[in-house]
């Protein structure tokens, strides 16, 4: 038997409760009795396991787990979960929600499952603060958007399925708005992003903007927040297309987080 470094016991222990509490979310919506308490057990349990193993390789590394796909996904799946808890601890109305977003994280999930978990080497470029400010704010912005994603995806399932389904949740106008506002605040974070990363730039290698890959995708991403935040207003457009609007951003943004740095050879290769 293959005796697993502590880490990635309580990598697996941690994916385990996430998945618990999903499973728990589901069936408590085909039973119509959601078990709100245990749903948020496994999530803070499976938080608590899966940073424990996130802090333990930033240990055994001397680095933050932002470098290879393994990192990445594994940190952004615990800034995901995060995230939502956070949500279903202050919005009790949203917690049947959990039946969307968490299987989106299972997505991820599964795609960790794939991926070699080795280790990582941190250039000397790297070591700034501003690399630990940019790359925080671009998980706030993501966490955010992933609850955007996911009050999009119940309103689409309604519109396929009618309204009666997810009915323990508030009504489409309602989940409009609430979509509406965690754009907008994902932009802020998304903002601040860009402004700490050109900060970094300019300390790693003397300039604050070179056009590079990501740069240039994180800009298109910013741009179509922007045109969102901008016409959602204006045009008042029907819950349904401000869904598939959200659902355009939130692909860009993933793109850029899960796509464009492993598809580059720029200087920012493989740091999201």
């Amino acid at each position: 038997m293959i005796d697993l470094p502590n880490e990635h016991l309580l990598l697996w222990s941690g994916l385990g409760s996430y998945f618990v509490a999903g499973v728990l979310a589901i069936l408590g919506l085909i039973f119509q009795r959601f078990p709100a308490r245990l749903v948020a057990l496994g999530l803070w349990s499976g938080l608590i396991l899966h940073g424990a193993s996130l802090g333990l390789r930033w240990e055994r590394l001397g680095h933050g787990p932002f470098i290879n796909l393994f990192e990445i996904l594994s940190s952004n799946i615990w800034s995901f979960t995060l995230a939502f808890a956070l949500f279903y601890w202050r919005l009790p109305r949203l917690r049947p929600g959990a039946v969307v977003i968490l299987p989106m994280i299972f997505v991820m999930m599964g795609w960790l499952l794939r991926v070699h978990p080795g280790d990582s080497t941190f250039p000397p470029t790297y070591d700034t603060y501003w690399l630990y400010i940019h790359i925080g704010l671009g998980k706030v912005a993501m966490g955010i958007l992933l609850m955007a994603a996911g009050v999009a995806t119940i309103i689409t399932q309604r519109h396929m399925f009618g309204q009666q389904r997810l009915a323990m949740l508030p009504d489409n106008a309602t989940l409009d708005e609430f979509g509406y506002r965690c754009v907008a605040v994902a932009f802020v974070f998304h903002t601040l992003m860009l402004l700490a990363g050109a900060i970094w730039a300019q300390d790693a290698w003397g300039r604050y903007w070179a056009w590079d890959p990501l740069e240039t995708w994180t800009l298109h991403s910013w741009l179509l927040m922007a045109l969102y935040l901008h016409l959602r207003p204006l045009f008042h457009p029907p819950p349904l297309v401000a869904a598939l609007a959200i659902w355009v951003v939130f692909v860009a943004a993933f793109l850029v987080f899960f796509g464009v740095p492993f598809l580059s050879t720029s200087t920012h290769q493989g740091i999201v």
